[in-house]
């Protein structure tokens, strides 16, 4: 069984002492690729580095809503730059976070436009952060619609009524090991309503450990992800991970298709 764990933070200072293990552990349990999230600019060169250092991780650049406070002046331009130098990076982790007690919605939208939109000039997959901002969401999308076509809702945690049209505006919708967890219904009812083409998996390690789970996730608990979901779906395990596998790989790696 073949895996692809698209999103994690391999450059977390939680996995990072430690990666070499990390990234064995994840062999061993099927994880073929990982796409590793930069989320501010102090980590984009880490990000960059395990992607030299292992064949199996793909980065991921971007600004996430929780940094934006720290962006520096012509943050977009060195995005653009990097983007440009690396043809195989991704766009991410970008999105929108109402949960956040101190924060701006208009510079969280204004960010995440313009990398939204860098992602689009360049033809690049874009890893999505939104929690409780399914309103600001869906209002850009209808607004501008293909501005976040092959984009990727991480951890999706909205309501099941969104389903449908988010996948008509060409997302695709990936879920974590928070769906292992029966109290999760809403995630758990999303997920048996997501056509197999739109449906992808995750960690986001080092957080979200599936039930069960103790001490920092790993992109080796996609196994248990994938498995839940299975049942769910009432579809056997080994054709769920295969049209996910499929599916991530025709978005993150279409050179290697």
């Amino acid at each position: 069984m073949r895996l692809f764990d698209t999103h994690c933070h391999l450059q977390d200072e939680r996995l990072l002492p430690e990666v070499d293990a990390v990234v064995t552990r994840a062999a061993t349990a099927g994880v073929r690729y990982m796409l590793c999230c930069g989320s501010s600019e102090d980590d984009w060169g880490a990000v960059i580095d395990l992607a030299y250092r292992y064949e199996c991780v793909i980065p991921a650049l971007g600004i996430h809503p929780w940094h934006i406070g720290a962006v520096r002046g012509g943050w977009n331009e060195r995005l653009e730059h990097l983007l440009r130098d690396h043809p195989e990076v991704a766009v991410g982790e970008i999105g929108l976070d109402h949960v956040l007690e101190e924060r701006n919605d208009d510079e969280q939208m204004e960010i995440f436009y313009r990398q939204l939109i860098l992602a689009r000039q360049l033809g690049r997959p874009v890893s999505i952060h939104c929690r409780r901002a399914w309103g600001s969401l869906m209002e850009l999308l209808r607004r501008e619609p293909g501005i976040a076509r092959n984009g990727v809702i991480h951890s999706y945690s909205g309501p099941v009524e969104l389903v449908e049209e988010l996948q008509r505006h060409g997302l695709l919708l990936s879920f974590s090991g928070s769906i292992t967890y029966e109290r999760n219904r809403r995630a758990r009812e999303a997920v048996v309503k997501v056509n197999r083409e739109h449906l992808l998996f995750e960690t986001d390690s080092p957080d979200i450990p599936p039930d069960g789970h103790e001490g920092n996730n790993e992109p080796r608990t996609m196994v248990q992800v994938v498995e839940t979901v299975a049942g769910l779906r009432g579809v056997p395990v080994e054709q769920v991970a295969k049209d996910a596998y499929s599916v991530a790989s025709e978005l993150f790696l279409p050179s290697r298709v």
